[in-house]
C-alpha cells in the first residue's frame, strides 16, 4: 500500500514536471515568435518615417539613417532602463561593463548596434523592403564567424543554409525595381549589417554568458544610441537634421514606438534564447524578415518582383536551416 502511494507521487511529480517544460518551451516559443514579429513591424514603421520631414528632405545618404537610428536606439533603452529600474537591477549597469564579459561585450554593442543599424536603415532607404530579408542572412554569418572563433563545427546543414542564403541574395539583385537606382548599394549595406549582427551574436556568446541579458539589451539599446547621436551625428554633419527630429511632434512619436518595438523585440529574443536555446530562437527571430516585407506590400505599396519573391523566400529558408533541423519539427518531442 505504502509502495503504491509512493509510486503515485512520483508519477504525480513526472506529470508536473512536464507539465512545466512544456509551458516553459511554450513561453519561449512565444516569445522568439513576438521577437520576430515586432522587429519587422520596427522595420515596416521605420520606413514611414523615412517618408515624412524632416527626414526625406535630408540631403545625404547617412544623415537620415544615424540620426533616426541614434534616436530610436536610445528611446527604446530608456524603455528598457524603466524595466531594469522597476526590477531593481538599475546597479548592475555599471557593475556588468567593469567587467571582462562587459567589456568584450562593449565591442558587440558597437558592431550591432551604430555599424549594423546604420548599414541597415541607409540599405532600407536605398534598396526598400527588401533589404529586409537580405539582413536575415547574419544566422550564416553567425554560424561561420562561430566556426571561425569558437570552433563551432559547420555541419553539411549548416552549409547548405549558407548557400541558400548566398543564393538567395544574388537572386534578389538580379532584377532591380522600378526607379532604385542606388538597389545594389542597399543590399551591399544590408549584408553588411548582417556580418555585423553576425559578429555581435559571436561576441555574445562568448562574453555574454556572465551577464543578466536585460542588462545587457539595455546597455546595448542605450549605447548605440549615445554613440550615434554624439559621436556620428556630428561627423557627419547632421546636427541640424538632428534638431529639426526633435522638434518634429509626429516623427519623434513615431521614433518612440519603433525604439520601444525594437527594445521589445531584443528582450523577447534574449529571453527566446534563454528558454528554447540560441538555434530555435534564432530561426523564430529572423521571421522578421517576412513580416517587413509583407507589411511593406500591404501597406505601403512596395514592388513585388518575381526575383525578390524568390529570393526572399530562400533567404529565410536558408536562415532557417542553418538555425535550426527543420525535421525536428515533424519528430515527436520527448519531454
Amino acid at each position: 500500500m505504502e509502495q503504491n502511494i509512493t509510486s503515485n507521487s512520483h508519477t504525480l511529480a513526472q506529470q508536473q514536471m512536464a507539465a512545466a517544460t512544456r509551458k516553459f518551451h511554450s513561453l519561449g516559443i512565444r516569445s522568439g515568435i513576438i521577437s520576430g514579429l515586432f522587429y519587422g513591424i520596427y522595420s515596416f514603421v521605420i520606413m514611414i518615417i523615412s517618408g515624412m520631414d524632416p527626414i526625406k528632405t535630408a540631403v545625404g545618404i547617412f544623415a537620415a539613417p544615424f540620426v533616426m537610428g541614434g534616436i530610436n536606439d536610445f528611446l527604446g533603452g530608456c524603455t528598457l532602463l524603466l524595466n531594469v529600474i522597476r526590477t531593481g537591477k538599475s546597479k548592475e549597469l555599471g557593475r556588468s561593463l567593469a567587467t571582462k564579459p562587459g567589456k568584450i561585450m562593449l565591442l558587440g554593442f558597437i558592431l550591432g548596434g551604430p555599424v549594423a543599424n546604420g548599414a541597415y536603415l541607409v540599405g532600407l532607404s536605398l534598396a526598400g523592403a527588401f533589404a529586409i530579408p537580405v539582413s536575415a542572412t547574419t544566422a550564416a554569418f553567425g554560424a561561420l564567424f562561430a566556426a571561425i572563433f569558437l570552433k563551432q563545427k559547420i555541419t553539411p546543414r549548416v552549409g547548405l543554409g549558407m548557400i541558400l542564403c548566398v543564393a538567395g541574395a544574388v537572386i534578389l539583385n538580379l532584377v532591380k525595381p522600378e526607379g532604385a537606382s542606388n538597389f545594389t548599394m542597399g543590399i551591399i549595406l544590408a549584408i553588411l549589417a548582417a556580418v555585423c549582427w553576425g559578429l555581435e551574436g559571436t561576441i555574445s556568446a562568448f562574453g555574454g554568458a556572465m551577464l543578466d541579458s536585460e542588462v545587457a539589451v539595455t546597455l546595448r539599446q542605450i549605447v548605440s544610441g549615445l554613440i550615434q547621436m554624439v559621436i556620428i551625428v556630428p561627423i557627419i554633419g547632421a546636427t541640424g537634421l538632428f534638431k529639426d527630429m526633435l522638434s518634429a511632434p509626429l516623427p519623434m512619436l513615431l521614433l518612440l514606438v519603433s525604439g520601444t518595438l525594437v527594445a521589445i523585440s531584443y528582450a523577447t529574443w534574449y529571453q527566446s534564447n534563454a528558454m528554447v536555446g540560441t538555434a530555435i530562437g534564432m530561426s523564430l527571430n529572423i521571421t522578421y524578415a517576412f513580416w517587413g516585407v509583407f507589411f511593406s506590400i500591404l501597406f505601403l505599396g512596395q514592388a513585388l518582383t518575381p526575383t525578390i519573391a524568390i529570393g526572399s523566400v530562400i533567404v529565410i529558408l536558408g536562415a532557417i536551416i542553418v538555425t535550426t533541423n527543420p525535421m525536428d519539427l515533424f519528430r515527436k518531442r520527448e519531454v
